[in-house]
């Protein structure tokens, strides 16, 4: 039983056993209560993407409580299949290593309360979509990123516009639909976009590269919807991949950028208050595309994952424990890959490589055997020019699944993880014209997995909701 002064909102899987919190997130600081933990995240806290790390203990069930009204985030483990958690209503429980069983209920308590556990079985569903709902957009919208950006607990959608110098950004209105929308001035082709607290003001920002200006842009967030002018930083020629993630340990987040025909990755370092350093390159294969950065070798340091898309390959490079990456590893793909993504696909602890082959038709799975090493890649066959991809549970069953947008063929196609690092023959739902990049978020908040998509032809975005 859990007891508490405060108003809470208490989630508990199986019967309550003992858990421990191992550690937690203040706005950008990281506090480890234990020596072999540690964490890494790219996104702030309304939207906590946080990857967890264990030297010792394999067996270990994690989960993140993101309190909303501060920032906060919060690691909590427990070392058996059963386990509870307190969670304050003004924050999301996300698991990051979901236990076998998870309940469904919540019981809602007041001061001096006391709640029960109750034991359902995970909750599992079909992988079905209503008909999209399409939305109009500004001319030629490329990529997008969901996140909640006035603090209303809901998921917003932000659109970078390649075609129009615009950042479009709908408001959900909390039941999955969108409304109201707002607009902004970048630079020239606007390709890529993220949604990060750049300058520790737990607020979020728009940060996104300017393809046609060669250069990053960023949109600072005043923390109610609205944003400032942009700020521009020179990259090389053509940048197009973008993320966000502290890659030198100062625990201030950098932006890394692929400068496609300069043929390196530009990194600008964090110098804190929005402020950046001028870029640092590294040498790449010829014209870097997509970009990933994630710890693939477990030493608590992001690394970086490029895909080439006339080199029909992926670059890996190894953090140096520094920031620095001084040498890369080559892995074959198929032609033209456009995306990359990574995630442990097979469930063995060890984050994998998920690429979009736009030339071939397929995803390109490569198996991470350790120390930052990956085996031969595994192909499976998607719909015709797949542009990018994204990797998310879609029915419950505690398996990666695989979600592609089929540009050729105006659709987007889940392959469904099977085990063992095979999938399922694609399903598909249909699109608008030319879609580009998908997302996935719970944008109508009943606990599934939607999806939005750019489509570039016809200037609109689809929401399907599950």
């Amino acid at each position: 039983m859990l007891r508490s002064t405060l108003a809470i909102m208490v989630l508990m899987v199986a019967k309550i056993h003992s858990t421990t919190n191992i550690g937690r997130m203040n706005n950008i600081a990281y506090i480890s209560n234990i020596a072999t933990t540690s964490i890494t995240y790219n996104q702030t806290c309304s939207e906590c993407i946080c990857k967890a790390f264990f030297s010792t203990t394999q067996s270990l069930y994690v989960a993140l409580n993101c309190y909303t009204s501060n920032r906060t985030c919060r690691l909590i483990a427990n070392y058996s299949s059963t386990w509870t958690m307190q969670a304050d209503v003004n924050s999301t429980f996300i698991f990051i290593q979901p236990p076998p069983l998870q309940s469904t209920s919540t019981t809602t308590s007041t001061t001096s309360s006391t709640s029960t556990s109750t034991t359902t079985k995970n909750t599992q569903y079909n992988i079905t979509y209503s008909p999209q709902v399409l939305y109009t957009t500004s001319s030629g919208p490329w990529s997008l990123a969901v996140n909640d950006v006035n603090n209303d607990s809901r998921p917003d959608i932000i659109v970078a516009n390649i075609d129009s110098n615009k950042i479009r950004i709908f408001f959900n209105a909390g039941n999955g639909t969108f409304p109201t929308k707002a607009v902004y001035t970048t630079g020239t082709s606007p390709w890529s976009v993220v949604v990060v607290d750049i300058n520790a003001d737990t607020k979020p920002d728009i940060i996104y590269s300017n393809t046609g200006g060669n250069s990053i842009g960023f949109l600072l967030s005043k923390g109610n919807g609205t944003f400032s002018a942009e700020t521009t930083y020179a990259t090389g020629s053509n940048p197009r991949g973008v993320q966000v993630i502290d890659v030198n340990s100062d625990k201030k987040p950098d932006i890394i950028v692929t400068n496609f025909y300069d043929n390196n990755v530009g990194i600008f370092l964090n110098k804190g208050n929005g402020t950046f350093a001028t870029q640092k390159t590294y040498p790449t294969g010829n014209y870097p595309y997509g970009l990933a950065v994630f710890d693939l070798n477990a030493d608590n340091q992001p690394d970086i994952v490029t895909t080439y898309y006339y080199n029909y390959s992926i670059g890996v490079l190894i953090n140096q424990n520094n920031g620095t990456f001084p040498t890369q590893t080559v892995y074959r793909t198929g032609t033209n890959p456009r995306d990359v993504k990574v995630a442990d696909i097979n469930l063995d602890g060890r984050p994998d490589i998920i690429v979009a082959n736009n030339g071939t038709n397929t995803v390109s799975v490569l198996l991470n055997i350790g120390n930052g090493s990956f085996d031969v890649q595994k192909t499976f066959a998607t719909g015709t020019y797949p542009f990018s991809v994204e990797v998310f549970d879609m029915n419950g069953d505690d398996r990666l699944d695989i979600i592609i947008p089929n540009s050729g063929d105006d659709t987007v196609g889940i392959l469904r993880n099977l085990g063992n690092a095979t999938f399922a023959v694609q399903t598909i739902f249909a699109t608008g014209g030319n879609p580009h990049v998908a997302k996935v978020a719970d944008v109508d908040m009943d606990n599934k997995p939607d999806i939005i998509v750019t489509n570039y032809d016809d200037d609109t975005i689809s929401v399907l909701l599950s």
